[in-house]
């Protein structure tokens, strides 16, 4: 019986390689969708997973809006493939403040709004929209725990002050990130994410007394987003999902996605009876962890021991069962930067590679 991530036509597949299948990602979407009731206004999906035309079209075929993303060429990205409305989820700073704005101008069928969370960027971003003659939008970041970024509760009446005097730009919500949640008991992690929850509903509250219009909330990640999801008020930002992979599987096992991005990979030499050595450097693979840094699909006793750029060293039970040139095919532990390693991706439908995906939002700079 055939595995479902074999590819017949391997031989056209320089290795290594990213493989996408596109049936799975499909299942993927539709699952997110039905965890919120198919209520599509609560999704903002994270680009910074994907970072292709292709993926973001296949959300957008679904029904799915609102996209939340990392960098200047992945929201030009989503706006390429006519997304409706973009948050640039991380603070634009030096000359991104002149690349965000010339966005808005070049891309008007698209909403943009950013991330801001002290009183000198919103000022910065104000003059530089009102000397550009743009207006446009901003969530006010909280941190909810993580430390990395975000304004604290304490100063909401300054960040308030700040805010009311600026006239070329608007609050349109409040966005927390709670990227500290990882723990693989569901429990813990659903009460971590109700007490960051009460601190973004907090900031909520005050802003939006404040405010003449309705403001919204965009909250969490992937590990987070099975507690989030039950909240009617609130837009989710889970960006994993739509390839999943060995980390999360692990991690969060009741979302229950499918892997749908594959690593193809060959064995490049054999050192003795019981070590190999296949073509999966740190260039082709997430490296951030500690090894194992993939789960092998068709290799149980695989266990790699080494590293370097261009090599994985394997430890096998019998290295006659792996001659030079034998296909291995892995899920990585993290795909995020798994992917942003690859130019294009070959993408596989009924065990063969039919095209290539460019992943075009790896570059920093597309047009703009």
């Amino acid at each position: 019986m055939e595995n479902w991530f074999e590819v017949k036509n391997s031989d056209c597949i320089a290795s290594p390689a990213l493989l996408l299948y596109p049936d799975r990602i499909t299942r993927n979407i539709r699952l997110l969708k039905r965890m919120v009731a198919n209520d599509t206004s609560r999704l903002r999906p994270h680009a910074k997973t994907h970072k292709m035309l292709e993926v973001s079209k296949m959300m957008i075929e679904e029904g799915i809006e609102q996209f939340k993303c990392s960098t200047i060429a992945e929201a030009e990205m989503l706006a390429l493939s006519n997304a409706k409305d973009v948050l640039l989820a991380y603070q634009p700073v030096g000359p991104n403040i002149s690349r965000f704005l010339k966005l808005i101008q070049e891309y008007p069928n698209t909403h943009f709004s950013c991330l801001l969370d002290n009183v000198e960027s919103i000022k910065n971003v104000n003059f530089q929209a009102r000397e550009q003659g743009v207006k446009t939008s901003f969530y006010l970041d909280l941190d909810v725990g993580m430390g990395r970024t975000g304004a604290s509760i304490k100063d909401n009446e300054k960040l308030w002050n700040c805010i009311a005097e600026q006239d070329s730009l608007l609050l349109e919500g409040i966005h927390g990130y709670d990227g500290q949640i990882n723990n693989v008991d569901a429990s813990i992690r659903e009460k971590e994410a109700d007490s960051g929850y009460d601190l973004l509903k907090h900031a909520f509250d005050y802003f939006q007394e404040k405010c003449t219009y309705p403001l919204k909330i965009v909250v969490g990640g992937s590990p987070s987003f099975t507690r989030h999801a039950e909240r009617p008020n609130v837009a989710c930002s889970p960006g994993t999902f739509v390839f999943w992979d060995w980390g999360y599987s692990q991690k969060i096992p009741e979302q229950g996605f499918e892997v749908a991005a594959v690593l193809l990979t060959r064995v490049i030499s054999v050192i003795n009876e019981h070590r190999i050595c296949i073509d999966l450097g740190y260039k082709a693979v997430a490296s951030e962890s500690p090894l194992p840094r993939v789960k092998f699909l068709n290799a149980d006793d695989a266990v790699p021991v080494l590293q370097s750029e261009e090599h994985m060293v394997l430890n096998v039970n019998d290295s006659n069962e792996y001659p030079v040139g034998t296909e291995l095919y892995a899920i990585p532990l993290h795909i995020c930067p798994t992917v942003a390693l690859y130019d294009k991706v070959a993408v596989i439908t009924d065990h063969q590679k039919v095209k290539n995906w460019q992943v075009v939002a790896r570059n920093r700079m597309l047009n703009i």
